[in-house]
């Protein structure tokens, strides 16, 4: 997919270096110097023709997650236009995109977005005084470290720190079961890939319900290893796919380091001593209209048992789920060619488990599409549950 040119790159090292905030006679201020934020105001004088920038991941060159505060007055028509989406990591991601609205971070819609000359154009008339902006419905990490104190009093966890992050933060790790089987659930490899934390919502939620039957039988089959965010880093910072030293931690898996990647390192050291039965690391796809699944295809281990373990997995969610599907999707690895720095890749050769990769879409679904939210937190955590039933059905067959 296409990256950002090194021009590009030295355009907004360049712009990075102004405020973020800008006024036209006190009408308007935009922001994004805070948690998660990303944004590069250009020109602001012309609500009618509003210029703004992504900034790219610190270390790295990727750029397509944005995340920003207007404040103006309610109903000023804003036309917002992102003039270097042309050179973003994921350019196919633009095509029939609608960018997230919202005046609380709580409840969040779709405004009128199109792509047209490498330039992402954003017109809403905000009906308050304040309104945000996002590629996909903010999940900063103030939310995650709210979400997870409240996870934490749930009886049916038990919850510890793994390490640190290299900006100094808890990388939390849950655990719920009594099972011989062992689960390994991941999310948030990819920053700016929010979908996975709404997603863990709804998972640790399903898992914690007494009166769900699939927690109570899966909790019976295995013991649930969960980390709900790899990358806190560079959520805090808003990037698209790195941590703080620039580094996608779904190509660190194979080579990891603590100086690098302590989020990789350290659940890879947990996992070795766990052992791995199942694994599912939760992702969102820019350009791809659809959720689907991804297994370890390509990998020197992989078998014809392997194929109908993962084949009875997909199976299983098109039967629960009315938002999934399995027509679209990544084109299978050929045999021996699979990257096992890749999560997937490396838990399928190392512990010849059924291990996916999870891709929810930034757009709207196709299949089953909600045209006023597109695919939503709300979806997300539904999405979760029924991942979590699914879970629970194939633990006879992973013995």
């Amino acid at each position: 997919m296409k990256h950002a040119s090194a021009g590009d790159e030295r355009i907004f090292a360049a712009s990075c270096a102004s405020k973020l905030t800008l006024t036209r006679e006190n009408m308007i201020k935009i922001t994004s110097d805070f948690d998660h934020g990303n944004i590069v105001v250009q020109d602001a004088t012309d609500l009618s023709d509003i210029r703004l920038g992504i900034k790219p991941d610190g270390a790295a060159k990727f750029h397509q997650w944005f995340y920003y505060k207007v404040e103006t007055r309610s109903g000023e028509a804003l036309v917002m236009n992102i003039v270097n989406a042309g050179s973003a990591s994921y350019v196919e991601g633009w095509k029939d995109y609608r960018a997230v609205a919202s005046y609380d971070g709580e409840q969040w819609f779709r405004v009128n977005t199109n792509y047209t000359d490498d330039v992402l154009t954003i017109r809403h008339a905000p009906e308050r005084d304040v309104v945000y902006y996002a590629y996909f419905a903010a999940y900063p990490t103030t939310r995650h470290r709210s979400f997870i104190e409240r996870i934490k009093s749930e009886n049916a966890f038990s919850h510890s720190r793994l390490g640190e992050t290299l900006d100094g933060q808890t990388i939390d790790y849950f655990q719920a079961g009594e099972g011989t089987l062992q689960y390994w659930v991941i999310a948030r490899q990819h920053p700016g890939e929010d979908m996975g934390s709404w997603w863990m919502e709804g998972f640790l939620h399903a898992l914690a319900d007494e009166a769900d039957e699939a927690a109570t039988a899966l909790k019976k089959a295995a013991t649930v290893h969960i980390v709900p965010c790899m990358n806190l880093d560079g959520v805090a910072r808003g990037h698209l796919r790195t941590n703080a030293a620039g580094v996608d931690l779904n190509r660190a898996w194979r080579n990891t380091t603590m100086d690098k990647s302590p989020e990789v390192f350290l659940v890879r050291n947990a996992m070795k001593k766990t052992g791995v039965d199942f694994f599912l690391d939760v992702h969102g796809d820019e350009a791809i209209p659809n959720n689907f699944l991804d297994p370890g295809w390509g990998t020197p281990s992989w078998t014809d048992e392997s194929d109908s373990r993962f084949e009875r997995y997909r199976s299983l969610m098109l039967e629960i789920s009315k938002d999934f599907q399995t027509k679209d999707g990544y084109p299978k690895t050929a045999p021996g060619k699979a990257n096992l720095d890749i999560a997937t890749n490396y838990v399928t050769e190392e512990w010849r488990c059924l291990a996916m990769t999870l891709e929810m879409p930034f757009k709207d679904a196709n299949v089953n599409p909600d045209p006023e939210q597109g695919w939503s937190p709300e979806r997300c955590r539904a999405f979760a549950r029924e991942h979590l039933q699914a879970m629970a059905r194939i633990a006879p067959q992973l013995r």
